[in-house]
Order: C-alpha cells, then structure tokens, then sequence
C-alpha cells in the first residue's frame, strides 16, 4: 500500500508514547501544527482491524490534526496545536475531544460509561467517568505525531489510502463509519432524555 511520503513518521513510527508521557514536562509533544496518529491494543470488539496497520502489537485506528483546515466564511482560524490538541485527547472530556467521544461509545459497557449533558446542557462529558476512560488510554493507548505546516493535506491523503476506522470526518465510505456514527448518536439521545448534571 502507498502513503505519502511526509506520512512515514505516523505510519512507520520510531516509537509511539504514553499518556504519562505526553503530560510530562518538559513536555515532548511540540506546540506546532500538525498530524498525530493513535494506535490501541486491547480494541472495542465492535471495531474492524482487517486493512488496520499495526506496530509493536498496536493498531493504527485514528488520526487527528492541529489545527483544522483554513476557516471559511469569516469564522476566525483555528489556534491549536499538537501539545494542546494531544493533551485534550488524554486528559480532557468528551465535549473537547471527538476521539474520547467515540472511545466512551465503544467502551460504555466495559467502563460503566453513560454521556451526560452538563452545566447548562450544551456540553456532553461522561462526567466522572472521564477518569476511568483517561486510564484505559493511559493503558491502551499511544501516540505518535509528524510537525507540518498544512495538516490536512496529510490527514486527507491517510484517510483516503488506509484504513482508520475512528475516523468519521471524510471517511463515509469505510465500513464502520455507519456503525460508529449510529453509536454516538444513540450516545447523545439517551444523554438528552436524563437530566442535566450540574458541574
């Protein structure tokens, strides 16, 4: 299978890191733009790993840049970088990352997860359950990232020629993609039925 060149880094990694070591400081994640890649061991069942690329026992499900492609109609750029948007990943909830957001659906039962609508009821987290999904990255997960200047050009070529099937955004033609989004919305009804948590 061909990739692009500038993607070796993500698909062909010298080393992927933990979560314990992407929170460190100093920290080795760098505060620019660009593309990073997730690989998890111990997989949800429902998740399809034929095509999936793997390293060291590990398979490459996701991927996800910072920042988002160029704002259009006015709407003020995007300011992310790989530090922030990494640690927004392992360490944030369900409302600033889509990543954990899928991670919870897939793992609802295992980790006793239910998506909540919080505060005002804009915001949807899996509350104090967001802990217990934080360890399970912290044990499954790894992560590496390639530094470029225009992520989405290299986060479009990975959709387009692998398979990444996390990846909801430009990846309707995958297999899991109808699947995957069914479960995330069946998340987000159930958590507009119950109440509004404070907090």
């Amino acid at each position: 299978m061909d990739h692009p060149p500038a993607s070796l880094a993500l698909v062909s990694p010298d080393r992927l890191y933990s979560r314990a070591e992407v929170l460190a400081r100093p920290n080795p994640v760098p505060a620019v733009s660009g593309v990073y890649a997730w690989y998890f061991r111990q997989i949800p069942e429902a998740v399809p790993l034929e095509l999936c690329l793997s390293t060291e026992g590990r398979y490459l499900l996701y991927v996800g840049i910072a920042p988002k492609a160029p704002a259009t109609g006015g709407r003020r750029p995007s300011r992310t970088n790989l530090r922030q948007r990494i640690r927004d990943h392992m360490n944030g909830n369900a409302f600033g990352s889509t990543l954990r957001l899928t991670l919870g659906c897939l793992l609802a039962d295992k980790l006793e997860l239910t998506l909540r609508r919080v505060g005002s009821g804009s915001r949807l987290t899996f509350v104090d359950g967001e802990q217990r999904l934080s360890a399970w990255i912290d044990e499954c997960a790894r992560v590496c990232w390639l530094a470029t200047p225009e992520p989405w050009i290299v986060e479009e070529a990975l959709i387009r020629t692998i398979s990444l099937p996390l990846n909801l955004d430009q990846n309707a033609n995958h297999p899991f993609s109808a699947t995957l989004s069914q479960l995330r919305a069946a998340a987000r009804q159930t958590a507009r039925d119950l109440p509004i948590l404070m907090g």
